[in-house]
């Protein structure tokens, strides 16, 4: 018997990444994946990926920018499934702009609506059934950004993350005693596509030293898997070794000034 057999899991940003790697672990230990995210043809090709691999998935598309349509994913799963036993908030989006003098208002907001308001909605969404079952686990994929906060991830992206893991602590608070798990993974650099919208896009070399995708999955897939009477808080991740991020920086508060203006 596999360590998750009989389990609902909802992974969000679950076609590529991270999200694609937590789903791939949960579906091979024998959970039934919902994977959720914008675009209708890579869910697709992961249900079938999945499929292929004995596995069972089922994907829905969501803009998370949007609270209500995370509730109505939310709505989904419980009608579909019965309830969800775990939610893997994994979906992100940061901002080309990261200086907190240039930012503008929709990426402020898109950023946000994302990491944190849809986080917060989604979660809502899932929590009666979580306590009728009298247990769920969880999981939010914020950030380093979340306790580091600066120009090399942006003034709109720490905001979020932390408002995310902040989230994450008050549901600990409020309801671990009837059986919710509430977690938070804050991983630093991971080689995902969320990286190609930095204003400088780290080349091959930068690359060679992050995280992958599945480094971190690896880490989800032990909180998901540890007995329901044992609860990770938290887990901070970062690569072994740490690059020169000097340029990175220079080119995050560069970004979207106006000609001339330093």
């Amino acid at each position: 018997m596999k360590t998750l057999d009989g389990k609902i899991a909802l992974v969000t940003g679950g076609g590529s990444g991270i999200g694609r790697a937590t789903a791939l672990m949960l579906a091979a230990e024998g959970a039934r994946v919902a994977i959720t995210g914008r675009r209708k043809a890579v869910l697709e090709q992961m249900v079938a990926e999945i499929e292929r691999e004995k596995g069972t998935a089922v994907a829905r598309t969501c803009d998370l920018t949007k609270a209500e349509e995370a509730r109505e994913l939310g709505a989904w799963a419980v009608k579909t499934f019965g309830g969800v036993d775990i939610l893997i908030n994994n979906a992100g989006q940061s901002s080309h702009v990261r200086s907190v003098r240039w930012i503008g208002q929709d990426e402020w907001d898109a950023v946000l609506g994302v990491n944190t308001t849809g986080v917060y909605a989604l979660t809502q969404s899932l929590l009666p059934s979580m306590l009728e079952r009298g247990a769920g686990t969880v999981i939010t994929v914020a950030s380093m950004a979340a306790l580091r906060p600066g120009g090399f991830s942006g003034v709109a992206y720490g905001v979020a993350k932390a408002g995310a893991r902040a989230l994450m602590q008050a549901l600990h608070t409020e309801l671990r005693n009837r059986g919710i798990r509430a977690t938070t993974i804050l991983p630093a650099e991971v080689d995902t596509p969320i990286l190609d919208k930095r204003p400088l896009v780290p080349d091959a070399k930068a690359r060679s030293t992050m995280m992958q995708p599945e480094d971190v999955a690896r880490a989800i897939l032990l909180v998901c898997t540890l007995p329901q009477r044992t609860v990770v808080e938290e887990i901070v991740m970062s690569p072994t070794f740490q690059r020169d991020t000097s340029k990175d920086v220079a080119a995050a508060y560069a970004a979207g000034a106006p000609p001339g203006v330093r």
